[in-house]
C-alpha cells in the first residue's frame, strides 16, 4: 500500500511540500450524475425551471467550485488553474456532469475536478428541489488524471 502523503511520521495531518516536484502539465476529468424523474428532466431541458436556466447556473457554479477547492478542502494547495470546463447533459434519467480542469504546476487538479462536479450537482439539486424530492446525486468519480510522477490514470 502506498504511503499516505498528508500525514507526517507521527500521524499528524499536514500539507504536502511540493516545492521540489517538477512543474508539469496536468489535467483531471471527473464525472457525476443527478438522478431525477422524467418530468423534472423535461422541465430542465425545456428551460421551465422557476429559478432560471438550471444547466447554465450549474455550469458556472461548478467552475467557481473548482476555483475555490483549496478554500473548502483543508490540505489542498491553491493552484493557478489554466482551464475549467463543466458540461451538463440531460440524459434519460439524470443530468450528467463532466468537469475538466487543467494547470501547469507541481501538484494535480483531481480535487478541483471532483469539486466542480459536486458543486454543479448540488446546484442542479438546489434549483429544482421544490419539484422533485426524490432526486439523488450519484457516481461522482475521477475518470482521468494525467501529469506528474504517477503519470496517466484512466478509470475503467
Amino acid at each position: 500500500m502506498a504511503k499516505l502523503t498528508h500525514f507526517d511520521d507521527k500521524g499528524a495531518a499536514h500539507m504536502v511540500d511540493v516545492s521540489e516536484k517538477p512543474i508539469t502539465s496536468r489535467v483531471a476529468v471527473a464525472k457525476g450524475r443527478v438522478l431525477m424523474t422524467p418530468e423534472t428532466l423535461a422541465m430542465i431541458d425545456e428551460g421551465r425551471a422557476k429559478k432560471g436556466d438550471v444547466l447554465a447556473v450549474a455550469r458556472l457554479a461548478g467552475i467557481m467550485g473548482a476555483k475555490k477547492t483549496s478554500d473548502l478542502i483543508p490540505l489542498c494547495h491553491p493552484l493557478a488553474i489554466s482551464k475549467v470546463s463543466v458540461e451538463l447533459t440531460v440524459a434519460s434519467d439524470a443530468v450528467e456532469i463532466e468537469a475538466t480542469v487543467k494547470t501547469t504546476g507541481q501538484t494535480g487538479v483531481e480535487m478541483e475536478a471532483l469539486t466542480a462536479v459536486n458543486i454543479a450537482a448540488l446546484t442542479v439539486y438546489d434549483m429544482v428541489k421544490a419539484v422533485d424530492k426524490s432526486m439523488h446525486i450519484s457516481d461522482i468519480r475521477l475518470v482521468l488524471k494525467e501529469g506528474g510522477k504517477s503519470g496517466r490514470f484512466e478509470a475503467e
